[in-house]
């Protein structure tokens, strides 16, 4: 049986930016641009209080909150400040899974302080990163990564909780699909179209049924409903890609509006290649129709994007290659894809070439 636990930091930006700038404390915040295109990047919790998440539009947001205060995002601190956490994780195992600058699953069943119990490491984690960063962190403590991600989000802010392995079924079977990790919000539609609400209601598809319906995810499924992940934590992870998507209330037909959703999709995939210190070669535009037909564009470019101007000028064309639409749209995405560190890019000495389009 092993020991997981997911740590997940408090309103990680939005949190920096208050600890470093007391003004801001007890006020709504929000990180990213306020300009009529920009998109909430993190949002603090007094701003949450109002409705304000990440990914939504700025000008969206401030109409939420209209005493919401916009401070523009400082990567270079955030991925300093992640690098503090990490060595306090590194103090008490090797195998540790980052899934972001704000967030990472460690393993402890054998952990290098011989610490039998992971509430008990949990505990003096937060404690240390909250004497080191001054930041709140959230964790999460199960017998398996699933489970443990779900448990990071019970006590927020600023608190753990356990899921043991004689409540993990029983939680699993009374929480709605749709709150399920790895579940986005197209495949809880779907779900609900195939009268799926519960995990009780997945745990009583046949693996067949979830294979047939959903693919290569139909047995992560089947195992989850019952609790069970056997996804090893690899501290050797590599991210293969970074990518966005939204599906839209009402089907879109018109080009001008899937462009502008399309830009804050961009705007939230160069953010979160920035946090992560990333950039890719490969831009791929998926359009989903009415009907659920799916189809995508993909581009190459000689040398990894350089800014988000040239990831909208390159989702822009790729966009454009698919109108008319052949139905109405109801779901785009956009995904960046053959990464590199920022270091890498930088090595390489020739300038940026042009995108050929």
């Amino acid at each position: 049986m092993r020991k997981i636990i997911h740590v997940d930091m408090d309103a990680f930006y939005a949190s920096v930016e208050q600890r470093d700038n007391p003004a801001l404390r007890g006020k709504p915040l929000a990180v990213g641009g306020a300009a009529a295109r920009g998109v909430v990047a993190a949002a603090s919790y007094e701003a949450r209080m109002f409705g304000v998440h990440s990914a939504m539009p700025s000008v969206t947001a401030a109409r939420k909150c209209p005493d919401l205060i916009f401070v523009k995002p400082r990567f270079d601190v955030y991925r300093a400040v992640s690098q503090e956490i990490r060595e306090v994780f590194a103090e008490y195992t090797a195998m540790i899974e980052p899934l972001s600058l704000d967030e990472a699953y460690l393993d402890v069943t054998e952990n290098l302080k011989d610490m039998p119990v992971a509430t008990e490491i949990a505990l003096e984690i937060r404690a240390k990163i909250k004497a080191a960063t001054g930041l709140n962190a959230s964790a999460g403590i199960s017998y398996n990564k699933f489970l443990a991600k779900m448990a990071s989000d019970l006590n927020k802010p600023n608190g753990q909780a356990v899921i043991t392995p004689r409540h993990g079924p029983t939680f699993v079977e009374q929480l709605a699909v749709k709150k399920f990790h790895g579940v986005g919000p197209a495949t809880a539609e779907k779900m609900h179209r195939l009268g799926i609400e519960t995990g009780a209601e997945l745990k009583a598809k046949p693996l067949q049924f979830l294979t047939e319906h959903f693919g290569k995810a139909g047995p992560f499924f089947f195992g989850i409903a019952r609790g069970i992940d056997e996804r090893p934590v690899r501290p050797d992870r590599e991210r293969k890609s970074i990518g966005a998507e939204d599906t839209f209330a009402v089907d879109i037909s018109a080009l001008d509006t899937a462009s502008n959703e399309l830009r804050s999709l961009a705007q939230k995939v160069w953010s979160s290649c920035k946090a992560k210190g990333l950039s890719g070669k490969t831009l791929t535009v998926k359009v989903k129709y009415a009907d659920f037909e799916q189809v995508t564009r993909s581009r190459t470019t000689s040398l990894p994007f350089a800014d988000l101007g040239d990831i909208l000028e390159v989702a822009d064309v790729l966009l454009a290659g698919l109108y008319p639409f052949k139905r109405p749209v109801r779901l785009l995405g956009l995904t960046l894809s053959s990464l590199f560190a920022d270091k890498e890019a930088d090595q390489v000495d020739e300038p940026q070439l042009g995108l050929g389009l």
